[in-house]
């Protein structure tokens, strides 16, 4: 079993702007990624951790913050995302079209996982994306996290077991 998971910071990780409490009905955690200041849910990094601690997982950045998201962030939150690969806009091409898209599109076809979850708070904008996300079916897990509130605890719970799960 091989599945893949694709995730964002921004909106996702460290939502934009919190207020009152995380969805696990806990503050919310500050920390200082060394470029700027962000926000955190301290449950949802424990639970990212335990993720990628599972068996024929891989983790990787699908984030502006690119290279960023390894160096300043994960030791800034306590994220175990150090080693994982980034993906760039520099790898994506050029012309019209959402880099990220573009990107996860190429690195699919490189790695070919049995499935893989794609977590960023702008694909349920992204009609290309969407699209592209029916495609595949069942192979493919796409969670738009309200960006003000970044990743629920029933996001999780549902990546989790889709990456538990067996497709057929």
């Amino acid at each position: 079993m091989s599945r893949t998971l694709y995730i964002d910071v921004d909106g996702v990780i460290c939502p934009f702007g919190p207020a009152g409490t995380t969805g696990w009905g806990t503050a919310w955690r500050r920390a200082d990624a060394g470029l700027l200041p962000v926000a955190y849910a301290a449950e949802l990094v424990t639970g990212l951790n335990s993720i990628a601690r599972t068996d024929g997982v891989r983790c990787v950045w699908l984030t502006s913050w690119e290279e960023l998201a390894p160096r300043y962030l994960c030791r800034a939150i306590g994220l175990d995302g150090r080693d994982w690969p980034y993906l760039t806009a520099a790898g994506a091409g050029t012309g019209e079209g959402w880099w990220k898209l573009q990107a996860i599109m190429d690195h699919l076809e490189a790695t070919s996982p049995d499935a893989a979850v794609w977590i960023d708070d702008q694909l349920g904008y992204e009609a290309e994306a969407k699209s592209w996300v029916r495609l595949l079916g069942r192979r493919m897990l796409a969670v738009s996290p309200d960006p003000r509130r970044g990743i629920s605890p029933s996001e999780l719970e549902s990546v989790r077991s889709f990456l538990a799960g067996s497709l057929f």
